[in-house]
């Protein structure tokens, strides 16, 4: 027994722990020190992980109370250890991994998933510790996806306040129900309101892993910001035919060259002038459109009068621009905003909601 040996394999606990002498009065905690401690003697890594954290805590705390045994009371704790060991016919696993590992292809994939994520959610802790700790619009997908049973389980082991907080957030029909289902969990046994919040904590992570962490609605507004004013506005027209509701919010998060006096605050534009570039924004001003106008005013109102004026000269300098040109220089403006936001330079405001 030279190499590391887990205690737990070398034989069950309840070997470890061994039934009380007839000729000795050592309690088993006792014996089981003594075994250790003999093992170690011995040089035997002995692993004592496998065992639960009480009664790794109770054998340290018995090694740390006793002093020391005689030759015979070692012998004979010897002796009844090694003839519980000879009567050992068959060890069971130590925990549900080493189960699971032994039933491998003999239980259904299904289940060996669902107790492996029990498992896990037994580990991190107390399940309704981590079900009262959600915000409230996640207990209210919980609610409105469980049954009424359930809802008033969860309900009743949640702190008043919230409780209270999550009633006023359910339509009324379904809070009724709810508040009526408690007055029926008085006989419900603690064993099933343990499952029940088992099963909850459980389905928390029983979810699809996401290709993309960005709304889908910000994901088409990002690649509009930088397209064609036609293409952006022929977009959006076939997505408020197709559905409305998602087209106002790819609309609301869409930042473009007009919306910039609305969003950007207005000490933000010399940080702006800085990260564009005078050059792109005498091409982004020769615009003239009467779109563009308020933003081409708002920009120049927020900088030095000199620097506006000559801005101004540039522009009348400039000539002719193409539209291709224009609409270019008007994407690199817009992309520079959001370069100073992505860098924490920028703090972009928030739009208005219309509705």
């Amino acid at each position: 027994m030279t190499s590391s040996t887990p205690l737990a394999q070398i034989a069950p606990v309840s070997a470890i722990e061994l039934p009380p002498s007839k000729s000795k009065s050592l309690s088993r905690r006792q014996k089981a020190a003594i075994i250790v401690r003999f093992l170690l003697n011995e040089g035997a890594e002995v692993s004592l992980t496998g065992l639960s954290d009480e009664m790794q805590a109770d054998l340290t705390q018995m090694l740390a109370q006793m002093r020391y045994v005689d030759r015979d009371t070692l012998a004979e704790v010897l002796m009844e250890f090694a003839s519980e060991l000879e009567s050992v016919g068959l060890s069971f696993p130590r925990d549900i991994a080493d189960a699971l590992s032994a039933l491998e292809g003999r239980i259904s994939p299904m289940t060996a998933t669902r107790l492996r994520k029990e498992a896990g959610v037994r580990q991190i802790g107390d399940p309704w510790g981590r079900i009262r700790a959600l915000p409230v619009l996640s207990l209210v997908e919980i609610v409105m996806r469980e049954s009424t049973e359930v809802a008033a389980v969860m309900l009743a082991k949640l702190d008043v306040p919230k409780a209270a907080e999550l009633l006023g957030q359910l339509p009324g029909d379904k809070a009724r129900r709810i508040t009526y289902a408690i007055s029926m969990t008085g006989g419900i046994t603690p064993d099933t309101v343990d499952r029940i919040g088992l099963s909850l904590a459980t389905a928390l992570d029983d979810k699809p892993p996401k290709a993309f962490d960005d709304d889908p609605s910000k994901r088409i507004g990002d690649i509009l910001n930088v397209s064609a004013a036609a293409t952006r506005d022929d977009v959006l027209v076939g997505l408020e035919e197709t559905d409305a509701g998602f087209a106002d919010q790819v609309r609301k998060a869409i930042f473009t060259f007009a919306d910039i006096p609305a969003r950007l605050p207005p000490l933000s534009v010399p940080a702006l002038l800085r990260e564009a570039g005078q050059d792109t924004l005498v091409k982004a001003f020769a615009s003239g459109e009467p779109d563009n106008s308020e933003t081409v005013e708002f920009l120049l109102g927020n900088i030095s009068a000199r620097m506006a004026d000559q801005i101004r000269e540039d522009i009348q300098d400039q000539g002719k621009v193409t539209t291709k040109d224009r609409e270019a220089a008007m994407t690199s403006v817009v992309l520079a905003i959001r370069q100073l936001q992505d860098r924490g330079e920028v703090q972009l405001l928030l739009p208005e909601d219309d509705s």
